[in-house]
């Protein structure tokens, strides 16, 4: 195996555990750790099935825009 083809390996398999360990702190689309002042909160609550929290819908009356916050 030519020096470069492991190069090659050790760049892709640090970027893909670089991509694993990021994504257990990003927090994903329209999750907020809080509710935001204004924001309306509703009825709607659900599992996250890849976190298996219990998860808020919260609703910005301003745009319409729906968050998502962790129950505790």
């Amino acid at each position: 195996m030519s020096a470069l083809l492991l190069v090659v390996y050790v760049v892709i398999g640090v970027a893909i555990l670089v991509a694993i360990v990021m994504s257990f702190f990003v927090r994903r689309h329209g999750e907020s750790s809080l509710p935001a002042d204004g924001w309306q909160r509703t009825d709607e609550v659900f599992v996250d099935p890849t976190s298996g929290r219990r998860m808020r819908v919260w609703v910005d009356p301003g745009d319409g825009q729906r968050h998502y916050v962790a129950e505790s």
